[in-house]
């Protein structure tokens, strides 16, 4: 199960390499053409865009899976093993909570958007909005698989930056 989670998260990296590819490509490409030619490509803003938005949507969902966002938690290593759980759980349960908040606002708004195009490329701007549903679901379920790790009383392993830096690790 978790090898299919991991190569599912590669190949979500993988996506997020290609967008940033596109979006450089993309942007250097309208500057020079701008710069030489006083021209350029008005839809490579509006897809920069797009791309960008789901970039930082999916990244947090990937960082999350790596159990690389900020936190500041030397009180709680100081606390026993069950304080330390409980306090995991507290944790993952507001975090659960505003996912879902976070879901609850997201969705209404992609639907509602689906019939907007956008004034250049003429996409859907409920895609850009479904972003929002992707990231919140995935990091609704990645909450979820945490806190059923804290009621079976496993611990995660300590990690430290260079730990991060390895998709593997």
């Amino acid at each position: 199960m978790t090898q299919a989670v991991d190569r599912l998260f590669a190949a979500v990296e993988g996506l997020l390499a290609l967008a940033l590819a596109v979006m450089v490509v993309m942007v250097f490409g309208n500057v020079v053409l701008r710069y030489l030619f006083d021209d350029g490509i008005m839809v490579s803003e509006e897809l920069s865009r797009f791309l960008f938005l789901w970039l930082t949507f999916l990244g947090a969902v990937v960082v999350l899976h790596r159990a690389g966002h900020l936190g500041f938690d030397t009180l709680v290593q100081m606390l026993p093993r069950q304080g330390r759980l409980l306090c995991r759980a507290i944790s993952g349960l507001l975090t659960l909570l505003v996912c879902l908040i976070f879901l609850w606002g997201a969705w209404p708004q992609a639907l509602a958007n689906m019939d907007n195009a956008s004034p250049v490329s003429g996409l859907p701007l409920g895609w850009a909005y479904m972003a929002a549903v992707v990231s919140g679901a995935g990091l609704s379920l990645l909450t979820l698989a945490d806190l059923a790790q804290v009621l079976r009383g496993v611990e995660p392993a300590r990690r430290d930056a260079a730990d991060l830096a390895e998709p593997g690790a």
